[in-house]
């Protein structure tokens, strides 16, 4: 998923993209508009670079406050603005415009990780950590619970000691004597904003390991981290051919249906959001894209 977000990403100021919202804004009266003299002053410095953090980090759940520090890091390294506060407002100018850009652009892509991190919200609003399985069979259980409170008494003193909520049931049975704050043990918010990355990281690791299979059958040596993959200088073609075609064999599989068909399979009896819309992407043109993986 994330490689798609990728070769998107080098299209990502054509169109209804950064540059075209700061061209727009630096059209404006700067009495009116404050922020037409920065995008005046940012319209040489928006490139690939300068967003492409932002925009790879988006699918994850990236903040306004991650975005602009995020910019302003990349500012800083090109010295493009000298005054710090300057420097400050500009970047949250160019967070705010990147990420505007961004639910214009990739709408369906929002739309799916809103309904990622909604369905976590319902399982976590019923005490249960959010858990699915990925396509190549491994379960996953997101560990997010709250930490409760526990003392344990001795000769000399007492010792409070912290341990996941979950865990200090088993401890009642001992002379322990427990302080619980909560009768929700699962951390709701963390569970409901860490899915959609931890799903999609799920995705991704099921791609290396569809690839790695693949190219041990074809004889090749393959070595990878995350999304960078490695084999020898004379096998990077035929490397670059199976994980396109892995890739394409991964998303052909109705991966979000089968994501809720697990969890009205786990959870009956709850109200789940349906499904957003499918989009009309011809998933094979990722085979012949020379920037899908490179």
């Amino acid at each position: 998923m994330r490689e798609l977000w990728d070769g998107l990403g080098e299209h990502f100021l054509a169109g209804p993209g950064v540059l075209d919202i700061m061209l727009t804004d630096a059209q404006n009266d700067p009495a009116t508009d404050p922020n037409a003299l920065r995008a005046r002053l940012l319209i040489n410095q928006v490139d690939r670079k300068l967003v492409k953090q932002t925009v790879m980090t988006s699918v994850y759940g990236v903040t306004y406050i991650g975005a602009r520090d995020q910019i302003k890091k990349r500012l800083k390294e090109r010295c493009a603005i000298e005054d710090d506060t300057e420097l400050f407002a500009a970047s949250c100018y160019a967070a705010k415009t990147t990420l505007i850009a961004l639910g214009e652009m990739f709408e369906a892509a929002r739309s799916i990780m809103n309904w990622l991190g909604d369905c976590a919200k319902v399982i976590a609003l019923e005490n249960e950590p959010v858990r699915w399985t990925t396509p190549i069979g491994l379960p996953v259980v997101q560990p997010y619970r709250k930490l409760g409170r526990y003392m344990i008494k001795t000769s000399l003193q007492v010792l409070t000691l912290q341990r996941e909520t979950d865990m200090v049931d088993s401890l009642l049975s001992s002379e322990l004597c427990f302080v619980s704050f909560t009768s929700i043990n699962v951390m709701v918010k963390r569970q409901r904003t860490a899915f959609p990355p931890n799903f999609v990281h799920s995705l991704d690791g099921s791609h290396m390991m569809m690839t790695a299979v693949a190219c041990k059958e074809a004889g090749l040596n393959f070595a990878g981290v995350h999304d960078s993959y490695w084999t020898h200088a004379c096998n990077v073609d035929k490397m670059n051919r199976i994980l396109r075609e892995k890739f394409v064999e991964l998303y052909e599989e109705p991966i979000l249906e089968n994501l809720l068909e697990s969890f009205q399979k786990t959870f009956p009896t709850l109200n789940l959001p349906p499904l957003p819309e499918r989009g009309d992407f011809d998933l094979r043109e990722v085979l012949e894209s020379p920037y899908f993986f490179n």
